[in-house]
């Protein structure tokens, strides 16, 4: 899908975020999340989470090796807000990371999908507030994490 479906203007969920500016349907791919493409131990260096207020939701895991940070050469679907209640999910193929409509989206929807972050080790409780979710759905889970039940377990 070309990127003129797509706006970027201030979002109340958090900053900026993308909104749909035609009717998208369910299983379009609205857009690929491109950026710089680093190891996982160049993203820890890069962004130091621990000690960072507001971590960066900028970064994309594509496998155990590859991260993608959106915060260097991204484009618009860094600007994709996450929601307990999305309109869209992410597919990885091939190393290739797209944004994909989970349903029909009408014009002037704002662009979202579930972050599902996972952070290693055991849970904090201040993970739960450095990554607090303010998306408003009806069934707001609270943090952009991952629901235990959905998180990788950790060798």
């Amino acid at each position: 899908m070309a990127a003129s479906a797509v706006e970027i203007r201030h979002s109340p969920i958090q900053g900026f975020g993308a909104w749909a500016v035609r009717p998208i349907r369910e299983g379009t791919r609205i857009v690929e999340y491109l950026g710089e493409r680093i190891t996982t131990e160049e993203a820890d260096e890069r962004y130091d989470d621990d000690d960072s207020e507001h971590p960066h939701v900028l970064l994309f895991t594509v496998d155990e090796r590859t991260v993608i940070d959106a915060g260097v050469a991204g484009n618009e679907a860094r600007y994709f807000n996450h929601s307990c209640a999305p309109n869209c999910e992410t597919v990885v193929e091939h190393g290739r990371v797209f944004i994909v409509a989970r349903r029909a989206i009408s014009p002037g929807e704002e662009l979202t999908y579930d972050y599902l972050l996972e952070r290693p080790g055991r849970a904090k409780a201040e993970w739960a507030r450095r990554y607090a979710c303010r998306c408003g759905a009806r069934r707001c889970r609270g943090t952009m994490l991952a629901p235990r039940a959905k998180r990788r377990k950790q060798s």
